[in-house]
């Protein structure tokens, strides 16, 4: 009974690997769910088979719960959206995915990652806070709502 206990619980540990095209429909629904304005399949396929675009997803038991995708730009990158499922939400999975997306985004030699993130969003802040990221602007109006703006924000990972 232990032994089955512990399986249960270990297949509840979300697995993080690179996001594939194959991915798009998957990373659609969850970025529609998450965001107000989602991404159709086409435009996620399109970002997976970019070779400048750096994406990792996290499944559990074969399900997406999450991902981060990220597009290089010389020696920087940006963070184009990460997105996790509401049931996932406040267990690190974020940070877990932020965290790999980085070392991979230094290891292909970037030197500073920018993002953009609501103002009113604060776990996304929080994480970004907690992760070194700082800010360096800030965009009027940027999502829809009255006076919802943009910050964006800098980290440097050299």
């Amino acid at each position: 009974m232990i032994e089955i206990v512990r399986w249960l619980l270990a297949r509840r540990k979300p697995v993080l690997s690179e996001a594939r095209p194959a991915d798009a429909r998957a990373l659609a629904a969850l970025h529609g769910a998450s965001f107000h304005r989602g991404w159709s399949d086409d435009e996620l396929e399109r970002l997976l088979i970019d070779r400048n675009v750096v994406a990792h997803r996290a499944t559990v038991g074969g399900q997406l719960v999450g991902f981060i995708l990220a597009r290089l730009a010389a020696d920087e990158a940006e963070i184009l959206s990460v997105a996790v499922a509401s049931s996932w939400r406040g267990k690190g999975l974020a940070r877990q995915l932020l965290d790999l997306n980085l070392r991979r985004l230094a290891g292909l030699g970037t030197h500073a990652v920018f993002l953009e993130v609501d103002e009113g969003n604060a776990p996304a802040r929080a994480l970004y806070q907690r992760a070194g990221f700082r800010d360096v602007g800030r965009r009027e109006g940027y999502y829809s709502g009255p006076g919802a703006a943009a910050l964006i924000l800098r980290r440097d990972l050299a």
